[in-house]
């Protein structure tokens, strides 16, 4: 049985480890979370890719050793920041929240996977398959460390997952896929008296940004994402304020629906940018496909109806950010994101989240596995 204080404990200690990333160190909470998981018998590894980047890989042995389902929170956190009224890791208690870093995004979920894998080892529950489960590290800079090699080297290889890492009961059926990208632009240095002389870098950009601002993109209506999106991060150019600037680099965001081509998206950025400027370079920093799975397939179903068992309406929804389900696609995994935050508390001061959620939340996940079927 899901103990509710137990699990408020446990969300108390976890947001007490600091696991900020930047910099990046999740060795203290991950060590934290195998000795709990090995408190349980369960046969619990560590993994890492980078010295102190640690994964957290644990299985609860069910009754088909053939079939596996993966439930996968995050370790690491954003960096707290300033202006905190209740301190980031002292996981204060005020009005039937836990506030702290990290709460919401993503220890909360975390308490909740590991609070319904405990009640189901005390009540002797043998699952129908194998659960894996998978706390890893560097989702909040892209996962590189964490489930990317962990999926590519087959130390995970399951049957279908669910990523905990949303909030209120969502289930996230489908997301944007994002295009990081810099551009470097190459001018002519000159004095700046004399800007005819040169070719200023900072004021091409400023066109190429204005054209791209104005670019309309050609997609398929979703009606669980918003229309495609452009943000243009940073820029930085110029030496001197009485030089004719020879160089701009800006950094764009791009994000695109299912069905669009991150090929297609990249040719006609080309073509902008040489409408403008023969000198200049395009460099890939990230790329993630978009991602979509039938709002109909069982693993949206089962959960569903484990969260109206405990009288909350399940929201079907996209995500407009990234979440990791889209790293299941590349081995052909069906996959959905759910959690139990708070809604809008991710990566703020203050950043919380209602006990109340975090119980019903490890109610619905133990219900879900107890009753999840291939």
């Amino acid at each position: 049985m899901v103990n509710k204080k137990r699990l408020i404990k446990l969300t108390q200690q976890l947001i007490k480890i600091d696991s900020q990333n930047p910099p990046g160190d999740e060795y203290r909470i991950a060590r934290f979370v195998k000795k709990y998981l090995d408190n349980l018998k369960l046969k619990t590894r560590v993994y890492e890719f980078k010295k102190r980047r640690s994964n957290v890989v644990a299985v609860l042995a069910g009754k088909n050793k053939k079939c596996s389902l993966l439930i996968t929170p995050h370790l690491d956190t954003v960096p707290a920041g300033n202006n905190w009224r209740f301190g980031p890791f002292k996981a204060s208690l005020y009005k039937g929240k836990i506030y702290g870093l990290g709460a919401t995004d993503c220890k909360g979920n975390l308490a909740c996977g590991l609070e319904a894998i405990n009640s189901l080892v005390e009540d002797e529950m043998v699952l129908d398959y194998n659960l894996t489960f998978a706390a890893t590290s560097d989702e909040e800079s892209g996962s590189g460390l964490g489930l990317i090699p962990l999926l590519e080297k087959g130390i995970l290889n399951p049957d279908a997952a669910v990523v905990l890492d949303s909030d209120d009961f969502a289930i996230i059926v489908t997301q944007k896929g994002l295009i990081h990208l810099k551009v470097k632009i190459q001018g002519l240095r000159a004095h700046g008296a004399y800007p005819w002389r040169g070719i200023n870098a900072i004021d091409i950009a400023v066109d190429i940004l204005k054209e791209l601002k104005e670019n309309k993109f050609h997609f398929a209506k979703n009606k669980y994402l918003k229309p495609p999106t452009l943000n243009v991060g940073t820029i930085r150019g110029g030496d001197k304020v009485n030089i004719v600037a020879d160089w701009c680099e800006f950094e764009l965001d791009l994000r695109f629906l299912p069905g669009m081509s991150e090929k297609v998206i990249l040719r006609d950025l080309r073509k902008v940018i040489q409408r403008h400027v023969r000198k200049f370079r395009i460099e890939i920093e990230g790329i993630q496909k978009p991602y979509r799975i039938d709002k109909g397939h069982h693993l949206v179903r089962h959960l569903a109806k484990a969260i109206r068992k405990f009288s909350r309406a399940p929201r079907i929804k996209g995500s407009e950010g990234a979440t990791t389900i889209t790293f299941f696609q590349k081995k052909n995994i069906p996959a959905i994101a759910t959690g139990f935050g708070s809604q809008g508390c991710a990566h703020i001061a203050d950043e919380y989240v209602n006990i109340d959620n975090l119980y019903k939340g490890a109610l619905i996940l133990e219900e879900f596995l107890k009753t999840y079927a291939f």
